[in-house]
């Protein structure tokens, strides 16, 4: 297991906290997005970092969906020092048989089967019924124990299960060895409250619950996909299901780095994680070059303008005390500092800070004269720059 400093991990009390599993499936559902295909040395790059950046589980592929897969699979099993490493299946046996041989050089393999669980997938998709869906379900997990003793159910569709099945579906496969649940709201439907109701529900309800992690695993298409997983833990849930950048299929899955940075900047929910949260910025940045996806720039945590302040009234408060409008310090997640960033809407201040930086230290009159300079030059572009300070100075004619 790496060993990271309290410093490094930028909390204190860990001994006192419940740690939440963190299950990174950048590899696998942030794979799936169109275009962002990986060959197999950008997946083994990816995994590298993703156990130095003390990530619990690595979901490395599907590997019964392409021999290119396997192979993946197998290599990041073969690379991998500190954490799980995963393969998804079906709940077909050769699914679960190709998945134990890609992972047999495993330090820690983890067979992840199930199948979808909601009227929906049970009528539509699969043409059966209940009774025949706990019969597979158990008979998936049953087999892969066979493999590995680590092995994951996930109730596919489980936010549009009705509870009581789901309850009965979670304590069969229980039953049967599964060592984790996995909750998904494939679809992105549930709200916060709903999500963290079904997760407390089969708490309450699954016999020999206390043998099993229960796991969240959520997606955007409502944008509640980070919202569900943290109600999912502070119902009990421990262990998240994300993707750097929260990268996946459709609308994303939920965001790594932001519920990271969520049990760390609310210590009253008493969790916590092992991720070097140092490391998120660094890593969000390889995702994203690798994948050829770019990071929105108002993406919390990672993205360009996370610490960036072009208002007046806020770039004043930053300055005088960077807490005014951050509840994050930028080093925290690996961002060098906060940037002031001077537009049309800057004031005096922002204009006086960002001056000093380049070279010029202005009394109140000086900057008064070339604060109007800066405005008339300002509403012309949309970022003054470091260069463009000198030619404003120049112009406004003060005697330095």
């Amino acid at each position: 297991m790496a060993i990271y400093s309290l410093r490094e991990l930028n909390y204190t009390n860990i001994m006192s906290k419940e740690i939440v599993q963190i299950f990174d499936t950048t590899l696998r559902d942030g794979e799936q997005v169109p275009g962002c295909k990986l060959d197999r040395e950008q997946k083994l790059v990816i995994a590298e970092r993703l156990d130095e950046l003390g990530v619990n589980i690595i979901e490395a592929g599907f590997p019964i969906s392409s021999p290119g897969d396997f192979k993946s699979v197998e290599s990041i099993a073969k690379l991998v020092k500190n954490a799980t490493v995963c393969g998804l299946t079906r709940a077909v046996k050769k699914d679960i048989e190709v998945a134990a041989e890609a992972l047999k050089y495993a330090r820690k393999p983890r067979i992840h089967t199930g199948i979808g669980t909601s009227d929906s997938h049970i009528k539509h998709k699969f043409n059966s019924n209940r009774d025949a869906i706990i019969e597979r379900a158990v008979e998936a997990v049953s087999y892969a124990k066979k493999f590995v003793e680590d092995v994951e159910f996930y109730a596919e569709d489980a936010g549009r299960t009705d509870n009581e099945f789901l309850a009965r579906v979670c304590e069969a496969v229980v039953k049967a060895g599964a060592t984790v649940l996995n909750i998904p709201d494939t679809t992105g439907y549930c709200l916060p409250e709903e999500y963290g109701a079904k997760i407390k529900y089969l708490k309450d309800h699954v016999k020999h619950i206390d043998r099993a992690v229960l796991s969240c695993h959520c997606h955007n298409d409502l944008g509640l996909a980070t919202a569900n997983s943290i109600a999912g833990v502070m119902n009990g849930a421990r262990q998240i299901e994300c993707t750097i950048n929260g990268i996946g299929e459709r609308a994303g899955n939920t965001s790594l780095e932001e519920v990271v940075m969520i049990m760390r900047q609310h210590p009253s929910l008493n969790l916590d994680t092992t991720i070097n949260s140092r490391l998120l910025y660094d890593t969000s940045q390889m995702v994203s070059r690798k994948m050829g996806m770019v990071v929105q720039p108002n993406k919390a945590i990672v993205g360009a303008n996370a610490f960036a302040h072009s208002s007046g009234i806020h770039q004043d408060g930053v300055i005088k005390n960077r807490e005014t409008y951050e509840i994050i310090d930028p080093a925290d997640v690996g961002v060098t500092e906060s940037s002031i960033v001077l537009t049309a809407r800057s004031g005096r201040a922002a204009l006086a800070y960002r001056a000093k930086i380049v070279g010029y230290e202005l009394t109140k009159t000086q900057l008064d004269e070339v604060y109007q300079e800066f405005l008339y030059f300002a509403d012309s572009k949309k970022e003054v720059v470091d260069e463009d300070i000198h030619e404003i100075v120049a112009k406004s004619k003060i005697a330095l």
